[in-house]
């Protein structure tokens, strides 16, 4: 690859996308379709599933061996943990983040979709619109992704019936009609045969729409970043303190939201502390602006007291400071449910405090979206609404404006196990 051609790749835009969907509905062979027509995969790649597809007695080359890597994944035939696969076409590239189907394993499809701009979601077409799909798209709601597209696969099975994709779609509109979902695709595929996942599938030409991947490739991604409200977490304080640089004071992190350039009026949160941004830094030297999601080092024309966990933002806009925090939250602990008057540690950007949580307002039946009020207790899986109280002023955003400012985990004391992820409401 030459070096125009080079960095034309690492310019191209990237879209991140989460598959999920019931047990069997076919996620991995979805994805080791896309990765096998898009020429994303090595020929003794190909080589090892053909292998490893006979010595299973499968008639077909299993695809879905691409993606379940665990040897436990691939005896039983299932996904467990998030796996991670990545490809590009000359219009995008990609990161796919394959999640489980099992109920227990619903932690994991959050922790793949946190970071994802589209959620494919996978129906079976003798099945259509089941428990886990509501459980699905639930959380996909839950975590703000823009766009979802709902794929009812195994249309092979049905006899590519248009009637059935039909009854599928109005179903699932139904459902989602109580859900924050902007914007929804259908698609009818096989996944197996590869119809209408990257070429248009001939066994039903009454479907007027382009197959999966013209839709992965052209949707329009604004990958949710805040480019208003100006964040900048900090995360280390640089210095070097050698005879280049001895007076050098630099503050770096991530930019979680709006821009930051040379000359701007900025505030040290939480203490009050006002100055302007002196210079701006990324690896490969000085830069007139940073955004989101940009990594790097500010230095400032005032010497202020700035350490780990304090934010610059803006004077007119800036985030909340405050001890009592509402948030959704999905348990992730095995061990122990959620406790009230527990201490937890809460980590938020790249601040962490002490916390307990003083309530917990209701947990959601995802099936039905009810919010149950008599069963409070929080499991591994379970989703609900808490109030906790911080030792210290939590410098956020709700989810819904700002996904990195408005995130957080908790971490149990006692084993250092993360036990819950919630989005501050």
């Amino acid at each position: 690859m030459s070096e125009s051609e080079n960095k034309s790749y690492l310019d191209m835009d990237l879209l991140r996308f989460t598959t999920a969907g019931s047990v069997d509905d076919g996620k991995s062979t979805l994805i080791g379709r896309l990765l096998y027509d898009t020429k994303a995969i090595f020929q003794d790649q190909l080589e090892a599933i053909e292998l490893s597809s006979r010595q299973r007695g499968d008639e077909h080359t299993n695809l879905a061996l691409l993606t379940d890597g665990l040897r436990a994944e691939r005896e039983q035939g299932i996904t467990i943990d998030v796996a991670y696969r990545y490809f590009a076409t000359p219009k995008r590239k990609f990161i796919i983040a394959d999640t489980p189907g099992h109920i227990q394993y619903t932690r994991n499809m959050v922790t793949g979709a946190s970071t994802a701009d589209l959620a494919i979601i996978l129906i079976d077409a003798r099945k259509g619109v089941i428990e886990q799909t509501c459980r699905h798209s639930f959380i996909a709601s839950l975590l703000q992704i823009q766009h979802v597209v709902v794929c009812v696969n195994k249309m092979d099975l049905v006899g590519y019936d248009q009637k059935t994709f039909d009854t599928i779609v109005e179903n699932y509109k139904d459902f989602a009609s109580r859900l924050d979902i902007p914007h929804i695709d259908f698609v009818p595929i096989s996944a197996l045969n590869g119809d209408n996942v990257v070429e248009k599938s001939s066994n039903m030409d009454w479907y007027k729409g382009g197959p999966l991947l013209y839709t992965l490739e052209n949707v329009y991604i604004n990958h949710n970043y805040n480019h208003i409200d100006a964040r900048f977490p900090v995360q280390w304080v640089i210095r070097p303190q050698s005879r280049d640089y001895h007076d050098y004071r630099g503050y770096s992190g991530r930019v979680c939201g709006g821009a930051f350039k040379k000359g701007d009026e900025v505030m040290i949160l939480p203490s009050g502390f006002k100055s302007k941004i002196k210079s701006v830094h990324t690896y490969e030297g000085e830069v007139e602006e940073a955004f989101s999601p940009m990594s790097v080092s500010m230095t400032l024309e005032d010497e202020i007291d700035i350490s780990r966990g304090m934010m610059i933002a803006k004077p007119n806009n800036h985030p909340k400071a405050e001890q009592d925090i509402e948030a959704m939250v999905c348990w992730f602990s095995e061990q122990s449910p959620l406790q009230l008057r527990k201490k937890y540690t809460l980590l938020h950007t790249t601040n962490e405090v002490k916390c307990m949580v003083q309530e917990v307002r209701y947990k959601v039946d995802i099936n039905t979206l009810h919010k149950i009020e008599a069963d409070k207790e929080l499991r591994l899986n379970d989703i609900g609404r808490i109030r906790l109280r911080a030792s210290a002023p939590v410098l956020f955003d709700s989810y819904r404006r700002n996904r990195l400012t408005g995130s957080f985990i908790l971490v149990d004391d006692m084993t250092n196990n993360t036990v819950a992820a919630g989005m501050i409401i």
